[in-house]
Order: structure tokens, then sequence, then C-alpha cells
């Protein structure tokens, strides 16, 4: 096959980006031509012809003038499959790896202060975005369409038109010995975590999505219900019965790694990492992922902690939650603003004192690279035999 990739920007460290890579090495594999339209590229994966397609001018119109310069630069030569990850105007394939931006939206006035709320998607941005995303899932213009969570399929299928049997679920896979190979005693010194105490996790930017407020009130919560003058471990008889998990350790730590200015008022016991190049001695060091978003189509780093063997805290408005086995690798929250239950699932965690184990077969990129594949091979046969 001769196939068209569509990927706005390409950089060599993202999520979606591995996964492009992997995909175009087993493209190369299988003996087919994989061609990458781009607006910009970093260290562009080897075996594969780049396509630089300008998209310029203010970031309101900037999507959209992209997928009028794809179709244009696609409809220039012919391809047995055209996959895109981005909005576009025409594919055989759509991978929905951002979810559906309206129903952003409405998480986002959802769990807004009530003064933000009339404000939110007013902006030209986001009306053409919707636009945009109600012609990229018109059945007329994408032949099928690739979801990584029943969640987006849910969405898609309540807000669109198009056919049930034309959407494929495709779970994201990543590098499961990369994520099994990280350092923990090292990594809790590096970052002034004692071997005591119970070290909560909260991976990734974009804070407001992902709701990182929801994690520091927690542990604020926890912070400031220490009887005065105690410390941990607390042998506060009202203590120990509220949190009869936490009470067992030395303290309680939250490790935030991704990009983000912290706030001026946070726990004391949160440290802001920064991004971290070794998420895997993350991984490694923490006692518990804490991952509570209003909107996630479906994050990563749930799947890279359950194939570190940690367990998971996050939310029903995470798509990866579908992953978690509820009481066996984690909790999933019905909603993410929820404080009070997020504290009661850490200390549930925090008195489990273990790891977990998950089939890592279903966590693994070279399986979500084959089912990926599958969908692309069909879409080309059809393809083939509608034209004349």
């Amino acid at each position: 096959m001769k196939i068209a990739l569509i990927r706005r920007r390409f950089s060599a460290t993202g999520g979606a980006e591995l996964y492009l890579q992997r995909l175009l090495g087993a493209l190369a594999g299988a003996g087919h031509a994989a061609h990458l339209f781009a607006e910009s590229w970093d260290q562009a994966p080897a075996g594969v012809t780049l396509h630089p397609v300008a998209a310029g001018g203010g970031r309101a119109g900037r999507a959209r003038r992209f997928a009028e310069a794809i179709l244009e630069a696609v409809a220039a030569q012919s391809f047995d499959c055209v996959f895109s990850l981005e909005r576009t105007l025409r594919q055989d394939v759509y991978r929905a790896g951002d979810g559906v931006h309206r129903v952003w939206l409405r998480r986002r006035r959802q769990f807004a202060p009530w003064w933000r709320r009339p404000f939110i998607g007013l902006g030209a941005f986001h009306r053409g975005m919707l636009k945009l995303e109600a012609q990229t899932f018109d059945p007329r213009r994408t032949g099928r369409i690739i979801v990584n969570s029943e969640m987006v399929r849910r969405e898609i299928l309540g807000h669109f038109p198009f056919p049930e049997d034309r959407i494929h679920l495709v779970r994201n896979g990543i590098d499961v010995a990369r994520f099994q190979s990280g350092r923990r005693a090292e990594t809790r010194a590096r970052f002034g975590v004692r071997d005591d105490e119970f070290l909560l996790l909260f991976a990734g930017s974009g804070w407001e999505r992902k709701g990182l407020r929801y994690v520091l009130d927690a542990v604020g919560l926890v912070e400031a219900l220490v009887p005065p003058g105690k410390k941990f471990p607390v042998n506060d008889a009202a203590f120990r019965q509220q949190f009869p998990g936490l009470a067992q350790y030395g303290g309680l730590k939250l490790l935030v790694a991704g990009k983000g200015d912290p706030p001026r008022r946070a726990p004391a016991g949160a440290i802001f990492a920064g991004a971290l190049p070794d998420m895997e001695n993350a991984y490694a060091a923490a006692d518990l992922l804490v991952f509570p978003p209003i909107y996630e189509p479906s994050a990563n780093v749930v799947i890279e902690a359950l194939a570190a063997g940690l367990p998971v805290v996050t939310s029903a408005c995470n798509g990866a939650s579908e992953m978690v086995r509820e009481g066996l690798t984690g909790a999933v929250l019905p909603n993410p603003s929820d404080v009070d239950s997020l504290v009661k699932a850490v200390d549930h965690w925090a008195g489990r004192r273990q790891r977990v184990r998950e089939d890592h077969a279903l966590l693994s990129l070279e399986r979500n690279v084959a089912e990926t594949l599958a969908v692309l091979e069909q879409a080309a046969r059809e393809k083939s035999c509608r034209q004349p």
C-alpha cells in the first residue's frame, strides 16, 4: 500500500508520535510506502517520505487552513489509504485521539467557576474547531474512525450521524518493557521522599483538563486534618479512624510530573518536578497514580502506570478508566471534583501496600499497531473496490 499519514506537528517525544513512529516501522516492515504530511517535524522517522504543508496565520483559523492545505496536497497524488491523526476534511481513516471537542467544552463549563462558564467556547478558535469537527465526523468525508476508548465511541455516536459499524476501538499501547525498568530507591532519594512516606504521582501537562487542582485539594485536606503539633505517623485516634491507611506512614507526598506553573498556594507535601524524560522512574518511585481529569479520551499515563505495576485512581471522564479493574488495579471516580471520594480512594490504596498486575499483551504498542494496520488495510480494500 501507498499510505498518506497526516500529523500537523511531529515531535519525536510526543505520545501520538511514538505511536506513529511504531506504525511507520510496521508499515515499512510489511512492504508499504509511507508518506507523512506535516506542518513541522522534529527528528522525522527514517524510511518515510516527508511532505511539508504550510498553514500560517493566527491560532483561530490555523486548524482550518491546515485541513484545506492537506486536502490539496494529498489530492495531488494517488494513495491507497489516507490516515489522519488530525481533524481534516477528507480521509479514509481518522484516528479520534483528541476525542470530541464539543464534549470537552461542555466538561469545561461543568467544572469551571460559575463566572467563567458563559464565556467558554465563544472564541473564533472554538467556533472553527466545532465546524471542522462536524465535517471530519461526516460519513461522506471519512471512511472509518479509530477510537481509543468506548467513551469516545459513545460521544461520536451521540453527537454525529456516523455509522457505528465504521468505528473501530483500538486501545492505546505503550512500550511495556520501558515502564518496568524504573529505579525506585534512587528516584525517591532524588526528590527527597523517605522510604516511610506514601508517594502519590500526578503526571501530565494541561492541568485544568487533567484535574490537578482536585489532587492538590485532596492532599491539602489530609494535611489540614493532621492534629496541631502532630506529625506522621499520626497516633491521634480520630485521624487513624478516618485515615487508617495513611496513618501507617511517616508522611504523604505528591510528585507532580509535567509542565506548568506551580500555584502560589500548594500543599506542603507537593513536589513540582516539571516535565520528566524518565517517567519510568517516577512510576517506580510512586505508590499510587492519582489522575482525575475532567476530560481525557484515553490517557497513556494510566496504561504506563499499570505496566509499571502502579495502582491507579482516575475518573470516569477518562476513557482509559475502562482499563482499570475496580478494586484490583485501581479505582474509578464518577466525579473528578469529588475530593472526599478521592481522599478515601487514596487512603484505601495506602492500606493495600501492594503493586498490581495487568496483562502486558493488552497494554503493548505492538498490539495497538497491529490492530491499527488491520483497519488501514480494510479501508484500502474498500477504496480499491470503489475506484473504477
